[in-house]
């Protein structure tokens, strides 16, 4: 047995402001205020007529029901504004107390002052006029009735009917405007909500999507490639530990020394704080310490070089170039094969810097795809993630290769306003 439960489709912003609380109800209390001023008013006239007292009860009587009419019937479809066979039994109704009222005493046609705007509210604009215009002509029709012929007395009365009629049609249109004045804006309101809520929850999606992939750059970066170094080292020592027992100890001592700069590392990465390799060393250092480590591991010849007048640099750019340094080494073991020297360059300029990392492996075809180059997979953060650091800082990155040359990798960073502002981000 399946149970199937709908839910809600959610509602749109015209459909809320109608059905808010906001929309409606709040100037709807200056309206409740405004008829129950109305009621009393046309009582205390009732009251104070001289028609008999079982006329006069009954027209009271005609006129309280009007109340619990409205409340209960016309308040909340006058409020939705919703046209609906519901408006038109409580406009007939309303209309039928209120020409009961004054045919039982004349006095009761003051209640016109609120029986014309609950017309005009409740039903479409024509048969809202055709209605209003018969409530504002039934006290002339009262009194020619009740004299029993034609009396041209009525005829002075007319005017005033006839000016009552167009200021009624007029405030019910005033009246009408200004509600649809403020379901319109009621709209406008709850799509600048919506908005703001729309906008707030995509850049926190944003801000996670962001954030993943800097943990993914700076786990790529510096877990991966010191745990690939350290399982590097102890294959190593596994095969010279017979052998050549001092070699073997020499690589497990270094393979305790990544183990160590990786777990600073890790630490310092999930706080964004400063890598360990910069913390009280410049980037030359940082680079030289790395280029170090690559000739330990590898046996390679490496050779770190500095041109220029070195100058203290923003740290998000000295975390670019090393981040930079750290993939173009990891390059170099994995994919330099028969490479046997290593060239580091770090070149400083009044408005730039430039790294460029040079083997003589064998190199490979930069047409085919970065991510092909990178152990074949197409997700890795190589590459890609190198050019997208660098891309983020207003910089840019160069892969150049081929089959049996080589492999260059040149990475520039402008010293501008886009990289002192990533620094202070």
């Amino acid at each position: 047995m399946h149970i199937h439960i709908q839910e809600e489709a959610p509602r749109s912003p015209r459909e809320t402001a109608q059905y808010g609380p906001d929309s409606g109800s709040r100037w709807f209390g200056l309206w409740d205020g405004y008829f129950a001023i109305s009621y009393l008013v046309t009582v205390m006239l009732l009251f104070t007529s001289d028609e008999d007292q079982v006329h006069r009860a009954f027209a009271v009587g005609a006129l309280t029901l009007i109340v619990p009419w409205y409340a209960g019937l016309g308040r909340r479809h006058m409020i939705l504004r919703k046209k609906s066979r519901r408006n038109t039994v409580f406009s007939a109704g309303l209309f039928l107390l209120f020409a009961s009222s004054s045919t039982l005493d004349p006095g009761g046609s003051f209640a016109l002052f609120a029986v014309v705007p609950m017309l005009m509210m409740s039903l479409p604009m024509p048969s809202a006029i055709v209605l209003v215009v018969l409530a504002n002509l039934w006290p002339v029709i009262v009194v020619w009735l009740r004299g029993g012929q034609f009396d041209p007395h009525i005829l002075s009365v007319l005017p005033i009917s006839l000016l009552g009629i167009a200021l009624s049609v007029l405030l019910g249109l005033w009246i009408t405007r200004v509600v649809q004045q403020s379901t319109d804006r009621a709209v406008l309101i709850d799509e600048l909500r919506l908005s703001r809520e729309r906008e707030a929850r995509l850049s926190h999606q944003a801000g996670i999507s962001a954030e993943r992939e800097r943990l993914a750059r700076e786990i790529h970066d510096t877990l991966a490639q010191s745990l690939t170094s350290i399982i590097s080292l102890v294959q190593a020592a596994e095969s010279e530990v017979v052998a050549h027992p001092e070699r073997a100890r020499s690589r497990l001592g270094l393979a305790g020394r990544v183990a160590q700069d990786s777990l600073a590392e890790a630490r310092n990465f999930v706080s964004a704080l400063t890598p360990p390799a910069l913390r009280e060393s410049s980037l030359v250092r940082a680079v030289h310490r790395q280029a170090d480590l690559l000739m330990e591991e590898t046996g390679l010849t490496v050779r770190c070089t500095a041109r220029g007048e070195e100058q203290p640099l923003p740290m998000a750019v000295s975390v670019v170039l090393l981040r930079s340094a750290q993939e173009a080494f990891a390059n170099v073991r994995k994919h330099a094969r028969d490479a046997r020297r290593v060239e580091v360059l770090v070149a400083y300029a009044p408005d730039a810097v430039r790294l460029v990392v040079r083997d003589d492996g064998a190199g490979f075809d930069t047409d085919a795809d970065l991510a092909d180059a990178q152990d074949g997979e197409r997700n890795g953060f190589g590459l890609r993630g190198m050019r997208a650091r660098v891309e983020e800082i207003g910089g840019m990155a160069e892969v150049s290769s081929s089959p049996g040359a080589g492999t260059v990798i040149e990475v520039t960073v402008p010293l501008g306003p886009a990289a002192q502002e990533s620094d202070d981000e």
